[in-house]
């Protein structure tokens, strides 16, 4: 047989170095991965580091006259301190929309997964049915619940009328006191399936013997519920989690197709605010200090979600 291990002698230490065939692999492996890194490095980490660079700088198209001179932390001062709260209201209302819809996602997802995960007549149809609301283009299903909560012609506003719920029609997206949880429910109606798919997965790996045991030693449904599928679910809720929560925070399309971020900034994200200032008021240096913020913000809560979910996974193995 062939040695595999080749010998090589340094010319300076005189020492004998092996070569295995893992560094060769490991070499090969390096080599074969550069040109996506590369990728990645152009695509992703060139434009991070370029909208840092100009978060620097004053930068306002429509004022040429400014220049562009290095003004350091100022951008992220004068949105911190002196944007009248905008920035921190905008975070306020992102952190509400978020920790509202995913709540109740994951409620609903929840249930609708144990639904689903039954045997019954017809459960393709009905799996397959659930998932056409995630199926619709986010800006689509927004437009049509726009249509719902109008004022004069809206859907909600004649059911409610008919059955005696409300005397006179109301603005769902034009009061302040109910615009954000008109859009919390279209958020909840569209992304709940996605929802309900994560955990559905979670919910097939879970091995049925384990409830046959807890049946013959008297368990009930409700007690196999908390002590048997809760617990194994968990790393499958925490992936589900991880996926909406740091799509919730990113949320644009909805709120903007929706209300645009009013009434009177009430449902302003801190996305559609950072959007306003680059596109409406062409101010690329405190645009780009907000969307350093928003990469900052999802960058924390990744790494909160990452150190929770492996810390659960480590427990379980």
């Amino acid at each position: 047989m062939t040695n595999p291990t080749k010998v090589t002698r340094s010319p300076w230490m005189g020492l004998i170095r092996p070569t295995t065939n893992a560094d060769r692999e490991y070499r090969l492996a390096l080599a074969l991965m550069a040109p996506a890194l590369l990728a990645i490095l152009g695509v992703a980490f060139f434009p991070i580091l370029r909208t840092m660079w100009i978060s620097l700088h004053t930068r306002v198209l429509n004022e040429p006259g400014l220049g562009q001179p290095f003004v350091g932390l100022q951008n992220y001062v004068d949105l911190v301190v002196g944007s009248d709260g905008r920035l921190l209201a905008s975070l306020a209302n992102t952190l509400k929309f978020t920790v509202s819809s995913v709540s109740l996602e994951l409620v609903l997802g929840l249930l609708i997964a144990l639904l689903i995960h039954r045997e019954f007549t017809g459960r393709g149809l009905v799996r397959a049915s659930v998932l056409v609301p995630w199926a619709i283009p986010t800006a689509i299903s927004s437009l049509m619940w726009r249509f719902i909560f109008d004022d004069r012609l809206g859907l909600l506003n004649d059911i409610l009328a008919r059955i005696g719920l409300i005397d006179g029609y109301q603005a769902w997206l034009g009061n302040p006191k109910t615009a954000m949880a008109a859009i919390v429910a279209t958020d909840v109606w569209k992304t709940t399936p996605f929802m309900a798919l994560l955990l559905l997965a979670g919910l097939q790996v879970i091995p049925w013997d384990l409830y046959e045991a807890a049946r013959v030693d008297g368990a009930g449904a409700w007690t196999s519920f908390w002590r048997i599928t809760l617990p194994l679910l968990k790393p499958a809720m925490l992936v589900a989690l991880v996926f909406r929560t740091l799509d919730a925070f990113r949320a644009f399309d909805i709120v903007f197709v929706m209300t645009g971020g009013g009434p009177a900034n009430s449902t302003e994200t801190i996305t559609v605010y950072g959007y306003k200032t680059l596109m409406r008021y062409l101010d690329f240096g405190h645009g780009s200090a907000i969307a350093v913020i928003i990469f900052l913000c999802v960058l924390s809560i990744s790494f909160l979600y990452i150190k929770l979910l492996g810390a659960n996974l480590s427990k379980e193995v």
